[in-house]
């Protein structure tokens, strides 16, 4: 199979250079451990994220997606280099940090893992607004709730009061991705969402990605994955990690259809094995 002809579709239109940028890295360095036990993960990695793209971070097994992505969210803390979220430097504390937390929604791998079981999926869902003390509108105390579960395709009336246990990972993971979208983000990091859903589960998946996109134009999504197919079929722009260093970004039908790249040439070939 070749990148051109992998899983669903490609993203319909590829970032434009005059979206604003909503968050960006600027030389991004990070090491893990002291002394001689010490590993960088990361050297001097540049990323942009526009308003309103889904930007895809590939690479292999230990290539710092996860740690690179984490930073940019606050999540984490870079020994080096700069985070600029709506173009103001992200720091450990004050306001610009605080606002990047409240504009952001996290997808996790696992979906059962980032699920509390002893919550209901209602009560999973309307977590972020009580974190942020957010009103939730006309319909009652679950009124966004039930908004953000339709948009993930989930029906409020028979999954509202379900627990973790009695989702199949499909659908806890679409109750992930509704907790992640209920506080109407401005970013959305989704750290290889798929991964650990069946085939017929991630085309679901991918569904509603898409139906976020339309619902909700000018939310960004950051998408760590290693599935290209999965990339071709949402990334609007591609960034290739290798050993922590940023070794191509481009728009996506230019990276898998002409990577410049021997790495990404290398992960486009073992992708269509």
């Amino acid at each position: 199979m070749t990148a051109s002809s992998m899983m669903g579709k490609q993203a319909s239109a590829e970032a434009s250079p005059d979206r604003p940028i909503v968050l960006e890295g600027r030389g991004i360095t990070k090491s893990f451990g002291r002394g001689h036990a010490a590993r960088q993960v990361l050297f001097d990695v540049d990323v942009q994220v526009h308003e309103g793209e889904c930007l895809a971070v590939i690479g292999g097994s230990g290539s710092g997606k996860s740690t690179l992505t984490r930073i940019l969210l606050g999540l984490d803390a870079a020994d080096s280099g700069t985070v600029l979220y709506q173009g103001s430097e992200v720091r450990r504390r004050g306001a610009v940090i605080r606002a990047l937390r409240r504009d952001s929604g996290l997808v996790y791998q696992d979906p059962y893992q980032s699920l509390d079981p002893r919550w209901t999926v209602g009560d999973i869902v309307a977590e972020p607004l009580s974190l942020r003390r957010l009103a939730v509108g006309r319909k009652g105390p679950y009124g966004q709730v039930c908004e953000s579960l339709a948009r993930v395709g989930l029906d409020p009336l028979t999954f509202l009061h379900r627990y973790p246990m009695e989702l199949s990972g499909g659908q806890a993971q679409r109750v992930a991705i509704a907790r992640a979208i209920v506080t109407e983000p401005r970013i959305i990091l989704a750290d290889e969402p798929m991964s650990a859903i069946d085939v017929p589960s991630r085309l679901q998946i991918l569904q509603t990605f898409d139906a976020i996109r339309r619902d909700s134009p000018a939310t960004a999504i950051i998408m760590v994955s290693h599935d290209l197919g999965i990339v071709q079929h949402i990334a609007d722009r591609i960034l290739v990690l290798h050993e922590g260093r940023a070794v191509e970004t481009g728009g996506t039908a230019q990276v898998l259809g002409s990577p410049r790249s021997a790495y990404t040439r290398q992960l486009i070939q073992a992708a269509s094995l």
